[in-house]
C-alpha cells in the first residue's frame, strides 16, 4: 500500500489542545462567577469553554444581573487568565511531539486561538513560537470562534484551501468554527464536555496517539 502523504497544513487550537490552559480559564471564569454570586456549574460550560473573553463575561453579565459593565467583566477576566498562564503553562501530552514531526516533514502550522494576542504571547514565549508559520488571537479577525473566521485567515495567510487543512481542537465551540470553514478536525477533547459528531470531525483521546499518517488521511478525506 502506498504511504499516507503528510497533510497539506495543520491548524492548531491552542488553549486545552497544545497547552494546559482550559483549566486556568475555567478558574478564572469561576472565581469572578463566585464573586458575582453565580457558582458556575456544567450548565455553564457551554458559555465558558472555549469561548473568546468578551462572551463570557457578557454570560456572566447577564446570569449575574451585576451593575459591572460586560467591559468591566472582561478586564477582570483577561486579566486573571493572563496572570494563571504567566504561572503556568504545561504543554498536553504529545502535543511537542507531534509539533516536532510535523516540522521534521515540512508541514505548515498554524496557531489560531480565541485568546487575546497577551495571552497567545505568553503561550509562545513558553512553547515556542518557531513551530508556527501563522498565529491568530482573538483580535485578528473581525469574529472569533465560533464562527469560522479564524480559520478561514489562517488557511488564507498560508496560502491554502480550508479543505485539505486539518484542524486540532478540543471544545464543541472550535470544533464549530473549524468545520464551519470547511476543515478537517482532529479533535482531542479536554474536558467531559461531548464533542459533536460529524462526517469530517474525528475523536481521539489524547495527541500522544496522533501522528503524520492519521493527518494526512484526515486531510485528504473527501467532503460529503
Amino acid at each position: 500500500m502506498p504511504e499516507t502523504p503528510p497533510p497539506a497544513a495543520v491548524l492548531f487550537d491552542m488553549d486545552g489542545t497544545l497547552v494546559d490552559t482550559e483549566q486556568l480559564w475555567w478558574q478564572a471564569a469561576a472565581e469572578l462567577a463566585d464573586e458575582l454570586r453565580h457558582p458556575l456549574t456544567d450548565a455553564d460550560a457551554p458559555e465558558v469553554l472555549g469561548q473568546a473573553i468578551e462572551h463570557t463575561a457578557a454570560h456572566l453579565h447577564r446570569v449575574s444581573g451585576t451593575s459591572l459593565t460586560e467591559a468591566e467583566l472582561a478586564t477582570r477576566l483577561g486579566d486573571s487568565f493572563a496572570g494563571k498562564v504567566a504561572a503556568e503553562t504545561v504543554p498536553r501530552p504529545g502535543a511537542l511531539t507531534l509539533l516536532a514531526s510535523l516540522r521534521d516533514a515540512r508541514v505548515p502550522t498554524a496557531l489560531v486561538s480565541a485568546s487575546p494576542r497577551r495571552v497567545v504571547d505568553m503561550v509562545l514565549g513558553t512553547l515556542g513560537r518557531d513551530w508556527f508559520a501563522v498565529t491568530l488571537a482573538a483580535e485578528d479577525t473581525p469574529r472569533t470562534k465560533p464562527a469560522p473566521d479564524p480559520y478561514l485567515a489562517a488557511a488564507a495567510l498560508l496560502g491554502l484551501d480550508p479543505a485539505v487543512c486539518v484542524a486540532v481542537e478540543d471544545t464543541p465551540t472550535g470544533v464549530a468554527s473549524a468545520t464551519a470553514a470547511g476543515c478537517a478536525v482532529l479533535a482531542v477533547p479536554s474536558t467531559d464536555t461531548a464533542i459533536p459528531s460529524g462526517s469530517r470531525v474525528t475523536l481521539l483521546d489524547s495527541l500522544e496517539h496522533a501522528d503524520l499518517a492519521l493527518l494526512g488521511k484526515l486531510g485528504t478525506t473527501p467532503r460529503v
